[in-house]
Order: C-alpha cells, then structure tokens, then sequence
C-alpha cells in the first residue's frame, strides 16, 4: 500500500467516524444556543448590577453603622467579587465556544454537551461558593446589629446554625432550579438532538 492509499484510508475512516452534521440539525441546535448565550449575559449583567447595589448599601450614610461594620461588609463583598470573577471566567469560555460554534461534525456536538456537564458542575459550586460569605455575613450581623437585649451564647449558636443550614440548603435548590430553568432545559434539547443523530 503506497502513501495515497494510506491517506484515503485514513480520510475516510475520518469521515466515518466523524459524520457532519445536516444543515436542519444545525439549525435546531442554534435556537437553544441563543437561548443560552442570551441567559448567560442576562446573569452577568444581573450580577454586575447587584454587586453594585450591594457596595451602594454598604456605603449609604447612617450615622448610628459603626466603621467596621461598612469596612467588614466591603472586604466580604470585594471577596466576593473575586471568587465570582474566577466562576464568571469559567462561564465566559464556554460563551466564547457557544458564540462561534463549530458545530460541523458529530464530536464537536459531543465535546459541546462535556462543556456543558463540566459547567452544570461548575454552577453548582459556584452557589454553593457562596456559605463562607453567608457565614461571614452571619456573624457581622450578629456582632454589630443592636438587640433590645443582650443575646446568650446559646442564642447566638443556634440562630447561626439555623441561618446556615436554611441557607445552605436554599442555596442548593435555588442553584439547580435556577441551572434547569436557564440552562438545562437548552441544554436537554441538544442532548435530544445528540441522541437523534446516534441512531
């Protein structure tokens, strides 16, 4: 076998393997996309705008709010900020693969749906990268809001575990309900279109 006849073996077992996808399909595959991509920024923008909110109520001046009360709420929402930005970089690059989508061939329609599992579990860390700051914001709340009465130790715990375990598992839900109602549903209808093309 001279080298041509490899090379046609070797682009045709390519092709085989590889079968592109029909221009209907593509077409069915770039409607849920959009729904996507247009969420993605509908979320980023949300979240732009209630960090901004967030550090305007901080700052807002009322006199009886002691410095270190503002100061401790400015650090945990600067925190914030940075482990959104780490989540948020993670979500851009598979915007960016979304936005341009190369969608030609059957494992590119696979290596799609891998992008979307691995963000799916990215989503639910990133809600569930949020108990620290609940935690922290717990205690800032507890420490430095006035009480008509000083609280007991006893109080104090049981208000704070109550908090996080309401908190944790609220967070939990919000995030695969928010995930299925955004993304998922998107996401399900590419997966139909994957099975469809297996057959």
């Amino acid at each position: 076998m001279n080298i041509d006849d490899l090379k046609n073996a070797w682009n045709e077992d390519v092709s085989d393997e590889t079968p592109e996808i029909s221009i209907e399909n593509k077409n069915k595959i770039n409607l849920p996309l959009e729904k996507i991509r247009k969420n993605m920024r509908m979320e980023f923008w949300s979240t732009i705008a209630i960090l901004i909110f967030g550090f305007a109520v901080v700052w807002i001046p009322v006199p009886e709010a002691p410095f270190k009360f503002k100061f401790y709420l400015t650090v945990l929402l600067a925190s914030m900020v940075i482990v959104i930005s780490f989540f948020f970089s993670k979500f851009f690059k598979l915007y960016k693969d979304i936005s341009n989508p190369m969608l030609k061939t059957y494992d590119s329609l696979k290596d799609l749906m891998y992008q979307f599992d691995l963000n799916k579990q990215y989503y639910l860390s990133f809600m569930l990268s949020f108990v620290p700051f609940l935690v922290c914001e717990l205690i800032i709340v507890v420490e430095f809001l006035p009480h008509r009465e000083p609280l007991s130790d006893l109080h104090i715990a049981v208000t704070v575990i109550s908090a996080l375990a309401l908190g944790l598992f609220g967070l939990l839900l919000l995030g695969k309900y928010w995930y299925r109602i955004f993304y998922g549903r998107y996401v399900q209808q590419i997966e139909n279109l994957l099975n469809e093309l297996r057959k």
